[in-house]
């Protein structure tokens, strides 16, 4: 039996999102008993503290729907942004809603914007919902903003899609080009950022994109749950958009998409300023101290303002270097998988975790070179 005379078009030419390969069947077939986990930028010092104490506690309510319990978490993310509640849309983490967002807005043959290198389901959720996908470079890995507008304006896009803090690179954009981005967009482009990595930036130094829905801009921006407090089991994140939108958006997405326990979970972790702060000093003095000994010892790690480091092996091939740390028990992210070829992407966590998986980087690196491995030209 075959399906693809029944599907979609796009669907048969894009293929399905491959995870890789489970953590247990990973560590049995290595003879691992602990791994470092350094390849999905998940939260690794967990939840904030009480909050599995909050998940707990809701647990008793499972067997009802959660349609109450939707309201008390948008208060208090309203709360802690300065939006309104009915502003805010919360979702089964953020690709849950990146997926209602182009339910909701593209049609086939529809233009979107995405800029490369950057988070890769933007492309194939427009993809496989039947738009054009106008992809703009950026040579020097810095978000081209003024290249993105061109590409917009020029394709006559309905959405254009901006993570910030970026993924893979972690490179932020600063206030003024921001503003005049979106000038240079203009009113009838949607913009959706993406500002998953956002909480590892000091608050004053963040592009207040809550003011942009205020003034009535098509803007639109992704939260999460997952980073900053520790809770991507439990796939919990939130967008910000104008309220007449949040309502049309309710009318796609999945009622009661997100569950009790994780709702109970956001909610605790909200309110909490100072140890959110506390939080972020130990991912940036992490993160620091991880690119100071990957820098020492060859390589070029690209200054983040998120939960990883992007780091330019130095002349490694990229899949090798990931298949002897595999061996080792240290998990990165090859950058081919990311259009990087040549490059790794390895996500911040304890300072002890950050001491092994620097010296198996960078021994890994150097019995490579001496092996005369060699990366493929990006």
């Amino acid at each position: 039996m075959t399906w693809d005379t029944l599907l979609r078009p796009p669907l048969r030419e894009i293929g399905a999102y491959e995870p890789g390969e489970p953590l247990d069947e990973l560590m049995a077939r290595h003879g691992l008993t602990t791994v470092d986990k350094l390849n999905w930028n998940e939260g690794l010092w967990g939840p904030l503290p009480g909050v599995l104490d909050a998940v707990a506690g809701a647990l008793d309510q499972s067997w009802a729907y959660p349609e109450h319990a939707y309201n008390t978490l948008r208060e208090a993310i309203a709360a802690e942004t300065g939006a309104r509640p009915g502003q805010v849309l919360p979702g089964h983490g953020i690709q849950a809603l990146i997926l209602t967002l182009v339910n909701a807005f593209v049609n086939p043959g529809d233009t979107v914007v995405v800029p490369a290198p950057t988070y890769g389901l933007y492309a194939q959720a427009c993809r496989v919902a039947g738009a054009r996908v106008q992809r703009v470079n950026s040579p020097e890995l810095r978000l081209d903003l003024e290249a993105i507008a061109a590409a917009v304006r020029a394709t006559d896009a309905k959405l254009v899609w901006i993570c910030d803090p970026n993924n893979p690179t972690g490179l932020r954009l600063e206030a003024a080009e921001w503003r005049a981005f979106l000038d240079a967009v203009g009113p009838d482009c949607v913009v959706i950022a993406d500002e998953a990595y956002m909480d590892f930036v000091a608050p004053l130094e963040r592009v207040r994109r809550e003011e942009d829905i205020a003034e009535g801009r098509r803007v639109v921006v992704l939260r999460t749950f997952s980073k900053i407090f520790g809770l991507a089991g439990l796939r919990l994140g939130y967008l910000l958009a104008d309220a007449d939108l949040v309502r049309y958006l309710n009318s796609v997405q999945e009622p009661f998409n997100v569950n009790r326990a994780a709702l109970a979970a956001g909610t605790a972790s909200l309110g909490r300023a100072g140890e959110v702060a506390e939080r972020r000093e130990l991912a940036i003095g992490a993160r620091e101290r991880l690119a100071r000994r990957l820098a020492v010892g060859g390589m070029a790690p690209v200054p983040s303002s998120a939960n990883f480091v992007l780091v330019d092996l130095g002349g490694v091939d990229d899949g090798d270097l990931d298949a002897a740390l595999v061996r080792r028990g240290v998990l990165v992210r090859p950058g081919s998988e990311l259009g990087l070829p040549g490059w790794a992407r390895i996500t911040v966590g304890p300072e002890e975790v950050m001491d092994r998986a620097a010296a198996a980087l960078l021994e890994t690196r150097l019995d490579l070179l001496a092996a005369g491995t060699r990366a493929a030209a990006s």
